[in-house]
């Protein structure tokens, strides 16, 4: 009996020298608890090592994938086939096993028994293999567990999402942050000269302006024109000397100042982490970055995972990536569901009127999702395909502009309500604008009216023929 053992530096081939101890499970325990017995068990046979890791690596790869490695081919036919072996070949793979037998003819075993003797001889491994030490053992298994990581993520220099997706978090992360700081700043500063809040809006201008004058007492003296207007400038100066703020220490001051100076390389950090994230949009996905941004990109790629997923996804669905909570709630109260979601972050979505969103909403989804996948998918590395789409939606929004601008024109006119008659109230009566009677109404009744003729020269009605024999013939009840 033949055991087939794969190991990260090569192929092992070890002989079983006591089939009795292997016929329990217990036994092989036992057989294996120690280096001894272990070694009356079981011999090495045959050893093929690897030259290097990459070797190591295809020869792997090419098992995982349901192939038979040339090396190990050609050690079992050498030291199988060619040596004319009888005995039984054990495995621990079924798949394995069955390349064996169609490719080779070598009958194989793989059951509970023969697991449990894989296992034993890998507790066992290091001792029973002469020639490797523990060390090389572990460098091997090592370097072939990167080298298969690096296989299973197909990692690309070129086109990398998640660096995308981190970027994104980043940058949100970033505002969020900057925002709170300036508010803390703003309260903090604004006990000892409140005025400068009314007249500096801008968060940047305001901590620098915090940090250039420190206290208010050196706004006339400090040299604010670099990054203001004279006229703010001016503004600045006549507000210092009449402010109705609290006096601050030194100590507050520093504290004060470092904040500014946190907020300000928050600020450039931000910048310059925009300029890469930009970068990296133009490089990864430049047709939707055409038609959306980088930043939109961003954040679309970044909500689906990766690009590959969001090429995955319907044009209906990026419509309303971002509003989920929005769909779900509409669609459980039975409203309303959104007509979009963080593609309304777009410039060309934020300039069109409020009555056509949802159509270029919906005309730009479409569009998207033709980019995302010639992006994803497709070989090309320049921005035709966003280009072009990109025209087709300008003139989209055109053609909707002129559509509403017809329809506000139109209501501008106010339409003739009909004219109704109305019997008794002047004009001339409309006879067939009456309804006639039904033949039960007409049974029921208890006379039939005469049809009248025109007046005659007399100024008298003259009844007809007909409906005078008709009355003599029904006469009215009393």
């Amino acid at each position: 009996m033949l055991v087939l053992f794969e190991t990260p530096a090569g192929y092992a081939l070890f002989k079983v020298l006591n089939d009795k101890k292997v016929q329990k499970v217990t036994d092989i325990v036992e057989a294996f608890s120690s280096e001894d017995s272990a070694s009356k068990v079981v011999k090495l046979q045959a050893f093929r090592k690897f030259k290097d890791t990459k070797e190591a690596f295809v020869a792997t790869d090419k098992l995982i994938n349901g192939m038979l490695p040339k090396s190990l081919e050609k050690f079992l036919t050498k030291n199988v086939i060619s040596e004319d072996v009888q005995d039984t070949l054990i495995t621990s793979d079924k798949k394995l096993a069955n390349l064996l037998k169609v490719s080779l003819g070598i009958e194989c075993e793989q059951n509970k028994k023969t697991d449990e003797l894989v296992r034993g001889i890998r507790s066992q491994l290091n001792n029973l293999i002469t020639g490797l030490t523990e060390t090389e053992m572990k460098s091997m298994t090592l370097g072939l567990a990167h080298g298969l990581s690096r296989y299973k993520l197909k990692f690309s220099t070129e086109k990398v999402d998640t660096m995308i997706i981190q970027a994104v978090s980043l940058l949100d992360d970033l505002d969020k942050e900057i925002n709170n700081y300036m508010m803390r700043l703003r309260e903090w500063f604004g006990w000892h000269f409140p005025e400068l809040g009314k007249i500096v809006t801008d968060n940047l201008l305001y901590a620098r302006i915090v940090k250039t004058i420190g206290v208010r007492a050196n706004a006339a003296e400090a040299n604010l024109s670099e990054f203001l207007t004279e006229e703010i400038t001016a503004e600045v100066k006549e507000a210092a000397e009449i402010s109705m703020g609290s006096e601050i220490t030194d100590t507050d001051k520093k504290f004060i100042t470092n904040l500014a100076d946190q907020v300000l390389e928050l600020a450039e950090y931000r910048d310059s982490l925009s300029e890469y994230l930009k970068t990296r949009m133009n490089a990864v996905a430049p047709n939707l970055t055409m038609m959306v941004g980088e930043l939109v990109g961003a954040k679309l790629i970044s909500h689906a995972g990766s690009l590959i997923n969001l090429a995955k996804y319907p044009a209906s669905t990026i419509q309303i990536l971002g509003a989920e909570k929005a769909l779900f709630r509409a669609m459980r109260t039975k409203h309303n569901t959104p007509k979009y979601g963080l593609i309304y972050q777009a410039s060309i979505i934020g300039q069109c009127p409020a009555k056509i969103k949802g159509k270029l909403s919906r005309t730009l989804a479409a569009k998207c999702s033709v980019c995302i996948r010639v992006d994803a998918l497709g070989e090309s590395e320049d921005a035709t395909v966003g280009e072009e789409c990109k025209t087709y939606i300008e003139k989209r929004l055109k053609f909707l502009e002129a559509n509403v601008n017809n329809q506000d024109g139109g209501n501008n006119f106010k339409r003739a309500k009909p004219q109704t008659q109305h019997k008794g109230r002047g004009g001339e009566y409309n006879a067939e604008a009456d309804m006639s009677l039904g033949p039960i109404q007409k049974l029921s009744s208890n006379f039939v009216a005469a049809k009248r003729k025109p007046v005659n020269d007399d100024g008298e009605y003259e009844e007809s023929e007909k409906a005078t024999k008709v009355s003599k013939k029904r006469k009215p009840s009393e």
